[in-house]
């Protein structure tokens, strides 16, 4: 029986004034105030963080960051520590998302960096992965996903497993309103958690959650969602209205 608890996570990105913000999670809020089965996340720009999170407070929804340092302070002009999200109010933080290696030059090596800092303060993190479009027609994808879970978790304990969730999210599928099927999304979630088999105790490879990210939406979850080892789903623009949000974590796992 899979008892995996179900993870939907809104990744706000670069929208949304601090007033806008506020306003779209109190409209979630009321739409979702009775879902108790699902873990439900909601990722605004840095600014909006702490209005969000005194709106939300209270409710059945998280607050994420989109990135972090992994100081604790220092002269790192323009960055933000896993201390200061924690005192925000953030409980999760996104870290390694394909737009901030792609246009920001984020490494594994950062991003590992990243999520040993933001363990120790007691943040959880979401850990992208994913294969570029030509990575993926040249036959790569297991390769690269390969070595970006490898890289990014290499060390950490069973108890800091326990507490990353890992978001697989390819490239080719994020913001192009393609989606990659069920069927080949599933592939790559079984292959992830087969490798985490083999760097950590296949207990905690069973019970880590697996996101898909890359267009979804309230027309493609349920089919996701249906896929042994999708455990959830970190998602982008429709998560920009708390209509298409809130009907994304409405659907239940079958």
């Amino acid at each position: 029986m899979d008892m995996r608890r179900p993870i939907i996570a809104g990744n706000w990105k670069m929208n949304k004034t601090v007033s806008e913000a506020a306003d779209l999670v109190r409209q979630l809020k009321a739409l979702v105030a009775d879902i108790r089965d699902i873990d439900i996340i909601v990722a605004p720009t840095f600014t909006a963080l702490y209005a969000v999170s005194r709106e939300i407070e209270g409710s059945n929804i998280a607050l994420a960051a989109q990135d972090v340092f992994w100081e604790t302070s220092g002269a790192y002009t323009g960055e933000i520590s896993p201390t200061m999200l924690r005192d925000v109010g953030c409980r999760y933080v996104i870290i390694g998302h394909s737009e901030r290696r792609q246009y920001f030059g984020e490494t594994n090596e950062w991003v590992h960096k990243k999520i040993k800092a933001s363990l120790a303060v007691g943040l959880h993190p979401i850990l992208c992965v994913g294969e570029a479009l030509e990575e993926r027609e040249t036959g790569k994808t297991f390769e690269v996903v390969q070595n970006q879970v490898f890289q990014c978790l290499e060390g950490f304990s069973r108890e800091e497993m326990d507490k990353i969730t890992i978001a697989y999210e390819p490239i080719w599928a994020i913001g192009t309103g393609k989606t990659a099927t069920p069927q080949q999304a599933e592939e790559v979630h079984a292959f992830i958690r087969e490798q985490l088999g083999s760097i950590t105790h296949p207990q905690v490879s069973e019970a880590m959650r697996i996101q898909y990210g890359g267009s979804v939406n309230p027309d493609n979850i349920r089919d996701l969602m249906a896929q042994p080892n999708i455990d959830g789903a970190l998602v982008g623009g429709a998560s920009l209205t708390a209509d298409s949000f809130s009907r994304i974590v409405k659907c239940q796992k079958t």
